[in-house]
């Protein structure tokens, strides 16, 4: 039976958020790199389907950002697992990986989506990625927000989940992942493209946080690490 609390996640509009010291910094960073711009909205980009947002706000923290009429039921189940902080459109709390998550009590931005699907020269977007220090507390909160596994389980380390505007979310087990980890980060997956990536992006002049080599046996680099201005993060992975 779907219940009213079914009804409303169906019904939320989400968004990713990264965060920046510069707004017109941001906003060139994913220009050079190719995401698709909102017609009405420059702090809004699309990739892969999927919608991000850069907050300039001050206080503003990166994470995700949904939006409903009301959140009370929500937040109810929620503020069984972690502590919720009302502010002033609505609610926010950290999840396990400390990374916020923003439920907002108005209308989403009215957003023109590019008409072809956008992708970047960063290759192919498999969602947002969180390295979380209690895997099953992070499940049980994301459920609530209307996500499911869809693959993976905590027995390999890491754990894929979707909701039904087809957000993903990775959630990663502490000490499985043998490289520098921001929360939270983007992560593509690329099928061993890599070598034709990497040469992109470093045209664009986007500087490479890390060179990872750890994942071949003949010391290449075939997988880096961005962030942009805000520090958001971004896994170029070859597999």
């Amino acid at each position: 039976m779907c219940t009213e609390l079914d009804k409303m996640k169906g019904n939320m509009i989400g968004f990713f958020q990264t965060v920046t010291p510069n707004l017109q910094e941001s906003i060139e960073f994913f220009q050079r790199l190719e995401f698709k711009q909102d017609v009405n909205h420059p702090q809004v980009f699309y990739e892969g389907g999927q919608i991000i947002f850069i907050n300039f706000e001050r206080i503003a923290r990166a994470g995700l950002r949904f939006y409903a009429d009301s959140w009370t039921k929500v937040v109810s189940e929620i503020e069984k697992l972690c502590k919720v902080h009302q502010i002033e459109s609505g609610y926010a709390f950290a999840d396990p990986s400390n990374s916020w998550v923003y439920l907002l009590e108005s209308e989403a931005p009215t957003l023109t989506p590019p008409a072809m699907p956008s992708k970047s020269i960063l290759g192919n977007f498999a969602g947002l990625s969180l390295e979380s220090g209690n895997i099953e507390l992070s499940i049980a909160i994301y459920k609530i927000l209307g996500f499911k596994i869809v693959m993976g389980s905590i027995e390999q380390g890491w754990i894929s989940l979707e909701n039904d505007q087809k957000m993903g979310i990775g959630l990663m087990v502490p000490n499985n992942c043998p490289h520098l980890f921001f929360n939270p980060s983007f992560s593509y997956f690329n099928g061993g493209k890599n070598d034709e990536i990497i040469p992109l992006i470093q045209e664009k002049e986007i500087a490479i946080t890390e060179e990872i080599t750890v994942f071949n046996a003949d010391n290449k680099v075939d997988n880096i690490i961005l962030r942009d201005p805000g520090g958001f993060g971004f896994f170029i992975f070859n597999d």
